[in-house]
């Protein structure tokens, strides 16, 4: 069993929660008025920085953010299949169209093919990118920001922490948990 996502929030440079999106939502709400600075809340998944429509009570927005149920109707909604446009030139739909179960299952067999092909790359694309979108918003302005950047896309975990040595802790710890898949060895 995995563990729910999570997301963080920070005040300026400080941490102030790591949490389920449930307790993230009744957080934001408790300080809705209390505070003077913006508060930046992070998904820790994909380092989008994410905002909350928080009017009405706590329980409008648990309701507003509640997971959606699944549709009843065409296609596949209990899979999670999503609708959306591809465009490619038209010897690949030739070829898409030639190919068992249609475009759209040879589309999916060739995904799942390419991501089972280098799991390890996966993991460490999807935590270099959450870790530089994170950075961006939150460190684009500390000092070695740039450097930091390089060492995280090359792979280096020690020049990346060498970088961040003298940024706020809060950051620094946090920006070091999104990026540590991005620096595991291969095996």
């Amino acid at each position: 069993m995995t563990d729910p996502p999570t997301l963080t929030i920070f005040q300026g440079h400080e941490r102030l929660l790591t949490a389920p999106l449930q307790d993230v939502l009744t957080f934001l709400k408790s300080r809705e008025r209390a505070t003077s600075q913006p508060l930046l809340t992070f998904d820790d998944q994909t380092g989008r920085q994410t905002d909350f429509d928080l009017r009405g009570s706590l329980e409008d927005v648990m309701e507003r953010y509640a997971a959606a149920p699944a549709k009843a109707g065409p296609g596949r909604p209990r899979l999670g299949v999503v609708a959306r446009e591809v465009t490619l030139l038209p010897r690949h739909w030739e070829w898409l169209e030639g190919q068992r179960g249609g475009a759209s299952a040879a589309l999916r067999r060739l995904i799942d093919e390419a991501r089972k092909a280098d799991p390890d790359g996966e993991c460490r694309r999807q935590a270099q990118t959450a870790t530089d979108r994170f950075l961006g918003v939150i460190g684009g302005d500390l000092p070695g920001y740039e450097d930091a950047t390089r060492a995280l896309y090359a792979g280096d975990g020690s020049a990346f922490a060498a970088q961040l040595q003298n940024w706020p802790e809060d950051i620094r710890t946090h920006a070091l948990y999104l990026a540590s898949p991005a620096f595991v060895e291969k095996a």
